[in-house]
């Protein structure tokens, strides 16, 4: 498999991520994106729709459940006793791919950029809900999942994000 050919299809309304390879899907795996539904605006806290790629993959070699915060790994081992002691915290966990829009005017520059927004496909703890809208804009994982896609992915990999 060559992996120029490769890339990420997700949908909004189903709630699923592709893998797919020359247009063909090698893996669909269950997602979350917004509670706020789509939308491009800064502080929307919305999924972002249209053409992005992976500006950077994070995380390569942490330990599965790894903590991030500001795409750094804390040093934090997601447990639901962390979890009790921060409530509330939004969990960006095991791995990270920064997402970067490539639409100038719809996802990139000025008040509609994904980059500067930070939104990212990554892990999310076992409790929170996945095949239902509940991130803060981000594409939310199943940690295990996140953990297979980022092997299959490399920085520059086209993503496209549909309603």
């Amino acid at each position: 498999m060559t992996g120029e050919a490769r890339k990420i299809r997700i949908s909004i309304s189903s709630q699923k991520l592709e893998l797919l390879q020359d247009g063909v899907p090698l893996k669909s795996y269950t997602v979350s994106t917004a509670a706020n539904g789509p939308g491009e605006l800064n502080a929307s806290e919305c999924t972002p729709r249209g053409k992005h790629y992976i500006r950077l993959k994070i995380g390569e070699k942490c330990p599965l459940n790894t903590v991030f915060i500001r795409r750094r790994p804390t040093g934090e081992i997601y447990s639901e006793a962390l979890a009790q002691e921060m409530p509330g915290r939004d969990w960006v966990l095991t791995r990270i791919l920064w997402l970067s829009g490539s639409e100038q005017g719809i996802n990139r520059g000025g008040e509609r950029d994904t980059l500067r927004r930070f939104i990212y496909i990554h892990g999310t703890p076992e409790s929170e809900p996945l095949g239902k809208p509940a991130s803060h804009g981000c594409i939310r994982m199943n940690n295990n999942d996140i953990l297979e896609l980022f092997e299959a992915c490399y920085n520059g990999m086209p993503v496209d994000i549909l309603v």
